[in-house]
């Protein structure tokens, strides 16, 4: 069989990263037929070796059909930029995988290389879930004609450490469906942050510290790939922050205003002793209670009202997908509580380091589940 031009579609993961891990790769023509479909169980391996094993096999499996030209379409940023040829490959596990595709790819009189969402990588996704499924010794349960299906978590496409759930399998929570995943980035110094003063509405620059922690962030997420949305606050530090990282990841940022930090009112830019001392009764109340305003300014309560909406917004516009989120501590706190279904004791007792990480899940069925908290090993 001979083709002039056929789409390959690869996808792979880990359960566990490492953990049980394995690929799926499908080719289609140009009407979107499948002409071939290849999965794989891999053993315990990266989510990063899974990816770039499916492009071997997707890649392979065209060469078999006699195609000419090749496109790829991958949702991992990662393999599409290293392959690309713009992001050097510096992992030793990726050298010896990136020369066996770019090998791969000398057959074919021209080969491109394109990210896509994960929601448009559905094929092989599944592909992907069901090999990890037999890597995992997890055994599909037959299914009558008339029901449908049993949804499938999706593999993690990310360096993070991930344990997507399977309806139906065993596990710590009984969450079912693609989650969508937020990456909670605070946003960098700033000349309040230094001096420690409450930093609401106003809008601060970044430092030459803050900057370089934006980069520091930002050069985790190239690396990490798998990113298909960048979303952020309105106000200058964190819109800053979130471009930085969109120029790694060549992507748009998206502000949101339900993700602004809280309004202080008339003790915006004091410290916490001059706020204490200007209104010592009502700054005590506000230390316990969630419901009381600064003066001028913003109950907790209210935020948490926004934050809400904002997460229900997000998870509506971009369900199913990973999205960088950039705000603010008060708002990633609170995303944190709601993933926690936490009490309203965790704002005044969770600490979050400037330009710290967290990892928040909020799955179809109403279920949740919190990855990663307060995370800054990208800035050592």
């Amino acid at each position: 069989m001979s083709l002039s031009q056929v789409i390959v579609e690869a996808d792979g993961g880990s359960r566990g990263n490492p953990g049980p891990a394995g690929y799926g790769a499908v080719v289609f023509d140009a009407s979107r037929s499948v002409l071939a479909e290849r999965k794989e169980s891999i053993g315990i391996a990266t989510n990063n070796v899974a990816e770039y094993r499916g492009l071997i096999a997707g890649l392979t499996a065209a060469g078999e059909l006699g195609a000419s030209t090749v496109d790829v379409r991958m949702d991992s940023k990662l393999v599409v930029e290293q392959m690309s040829g713009r992001w050097k490959v510096k992992h030793p596990d990726m050298i010896p995988l990136q020369r066996r595709a770019a090998e791969l790819a000398t057959q074919f009189s021209r080969v491109t290389y394109a990210w896509i969402p994960r929601g448009e990588n559905s094929h092989a996704d599944r592909l992907a879930n069901e090999a990890m499924d037999a890597a995992a010794g997890i055994e599909s349960a037959p299914v009558a004609p008339s029901a449908p299906a049993a949804p499938v978590a999706p593999a993690a496409p990310s360096e993070e450490t991930s344990e997507p759930q399977i309806a139906g399998s065993p596990g710590w929570i009984a969450t079912t469906g693609k989650p969508t995943r937020l990456l909670l980035l605070r946003h960098g110094q700033t000349a309040m942050s230094v001096d420690r003063r409450y930093s609401g509405r106003g809008n601060p620059e970044l430092t030459e510290l803050g900057r370089a922690q934006a980069a520091g962030a930002a050069g985790r997420f190239g690396n990490r790939g798998g990113i298909d949305a960048i979303v952020c606050s309105p106000l200058g530090r964190t819109r800053e922050t979130a471009e930085t990282s969109a120029r790694v990841l060549g992507l748009p940022v998206v502000e949101h205003k339900g993700l602004i930090e809280t309004d202080f009112g008339d003790w915006d830019g004091l410290t916490f002793r001059e706020a204490a001392e200007r209104d010592p009764e009502l700054h005590r109340e506000w230390l316990s209670d969630t419901s009381v305003r600064p003066p001028g300014g913003e109950s907790f309560d209210e935020v948490r009202e926004r934050v809400v909406a904002a997460r229900d917004d997000l998870i509506s516009t971009y369900g199913g997908a990973t999205l960088l989120v950039v705000s603010h501590v008060t708002p990633i706190k609170t995303l944190v509580q709601l993933a926690l279904d936490a009490g309203p004791s965790l704002l005044y007792r969770l600490h979050l380091d400037l330009a710290s990480l967290s990892i928040t899940e909020f799955y179809p069925d109403g279920g949740a589940s919190v990855r990663l908290v307060n995370d800054t090993s990208h800035l050592r």
